[in-house]
């Protein structure tokens, strides 16, 4: 067994770590944004899919709801995965699925001479609707593959002291991945026009498929799987830690363990209720950004998608790094009242969008939706952290899904709902209940204001209780 004396630690050793560290990050970063490349592909081709495909903004509000709901359960069950088995395979694996499901919806069309799938003026049939409806939901699922090992690796390679800062690094991902793939849709749609809408679904599906081969030999599970020593091992104050894999529960001691550190620990609830009402605000901007500036603010297309490119890619991941920062620095490591500031803000913004004159410049409707942006991926990157943090490493993943099915629940509100409200009411109502739900977010968050920065005295005394 492998001992490392931690006071006079070799610098080689050290450096190797690093090496890992920042390796890891930097490949699970690339392969959330491929997963956003599969994933938020749609909402910047949707306005196309009404115009060539004459499909409802309140049939495209269905996909997104089921697709949420069905990616919110999928990331609570990898949760339970990501926690017992190999994350670089199942990062990977579900990278490959959501390719493949993409190629399928962009030659879907190609069918219609056996399944008649467009009518006489080229429209979508019935049959269509339902077959790029299936096919988004099935994505749905397999992209609950992708966050819960992300959130596992960076809580077994990031110390507890600097998960915020590091994990709000790599939460630049989606801000990035839904931007470049936003504007990349927008390029492609202003280019070759809005028949070519199937080009949205198979050039990210292409690149995808290179990334995630890199992705599958880039990562590994663990420190101790490379020789380290468990992370730990780097705030530990002992004069010595070994590198050993921990030791790992099983059974009934690991069922007791999750429900003290998660389904009974009123901390994690109350972040996922909070998340609910972050994700409305934020699915709001990202799934229908392109479709209310073009029809509630009356700008063009490729106008409409670089600015909510913008808002994800400079407000998003400004938010998201700023946020991390001063968790770590300001807050003591707690992630929960930086999230109640956060909320505050982009409630704010998005009330100061929709109040914007339709007449004003579009400068001022692009400033408040990329300060929306900027507060709203401070909380959308703290919750998990905080989540991670209050469950410790050995449930992070399975504590992370009870937030993903909360937060993507959300999308039964943002998707059919406000699809729906928009088809009938106008966009007005869309915002007035989007702003209520911001409301509610902070009066949520707040409730935990005193909770301490993390579990792992709880967890040690849970773990002393099973001995």
């Amino acid at each position: 067994m492998q001992r490392f004396n931690l006071k006079n630690m070799d610098q080689t050793i050290l450096k190797k770590y690093k090496h890992w560290q920042w390796r890891t990050l930097i490949t699970l970063m690339v392969a959330y944004m491929l997963y956003y490349f599969l994933r938020k592909n749609l909402s910047a081709v949707m306005p196309a899919l009404q115009t060539e495909l004459g499909i409802s903004k309140t049939e495209l509000g269905l996909f997104l709801t089921l697709n949420g709901i069905i990616y919110g359960l999928s990331r609570f069950i990898n949760g339970f995965v990501a926690d017992r088995c190999s994350r670089r395979k199942l990062l990977a694996g579900g990278l490959i699925l959501s390719a493949v499901i993409n190629l399928a919806i962009a030659f879907s069309p190609m069918l219609d001479g056996v399944l008649n799938l467009l009518d006489a003026e080229g429209k979508a049939t019935v049959g269509l609707v339902y077959i790029i409806g299936t096919l988004w939901v099935l994505n749905g699922y397999i992209h609950g593959m992708g966050y819960p090992p992300c959130a596992n690796l960076m809580a077994h390679w990031f110390k507890p002291s600097e998960l915020a800062t590091k994990q709000s690094i790599w939460n630049a991902s989606h801000s990035i991945g839904a931007g470049v793939v936003i504007a990349l849709c927008g390029w492609l749609l202003t280019r070759y026009g809005t028949s070519a809408w199937h080009l949205c679904f198979s050039v990210p599906a292409i690149i995808s498929l290179i990334g995630a081969v890199a992705v599958f030999f880039t990562l590994r599970d663990t420190p101790s799987s490379v020789g380290l020593p468990e992370v730990e091992a780097l705030d530990s104050e002992n004069k010595e830690a070994e590198a050993q894999p921990e030791e790992q529960l099983e059974g009934s001691r690991y069922k007791y363990f999750l429900k003290k550190l998660v389904f009974r620990n009123p901390i994690i609830w109350i972040l996922a209720l909070s998340n609910f009402c972050i994700y409305v605000i934020r699915f709001t901007i990202l799934e229908w950004g392109t479709s209310f500036l073009t029809q509630f603010k009356g700008m063009e297309t490729d106008l409409a998608a670089n600015i909510v490119a913008t808002s994800e890619i400079v407000g998003g991941v400004g938010g998201a790094l700023v946020a991390g920062w001063f968790t770590d620095k300001f807050m003591k490591n707690k992630a929960h009242r930086t999230c109640l500031y956060c909320t505050l803000g982009t409630t704010v913004s998005f009330a100061l969008f929709w109040l914007m004159p339709a007449h004003a410049h579009w400068f001022f409707s692009a400033l408040f939706i990329c300060l929306s942006a900027f507060f709203v991926y401070g909380p959308q990157a703290l919750l998990g952290v905080a989540a991670s943090q209050q469950a410790t490493k050995r449930a992070s993943a399975t504590a992370n899904g009870v937030l993903g099915i909360a937060g993507y629940a959300a999308t039964t509100i943002s998707g059919v709902g406000f699809g729906f409200m928009a088809d009938h009411w106008g966009w007005n109502s869309v915002f007035v209940v989007a702003i209520a739900f911001g409301v509610l977010g902070c009066l949520v968050i707040a409730r935990i204001w005193n909770a301490p920065a993390d579990g792992y005295s709880k967890a040690e005394k849970v773990l002393e209780e099973m001995k």
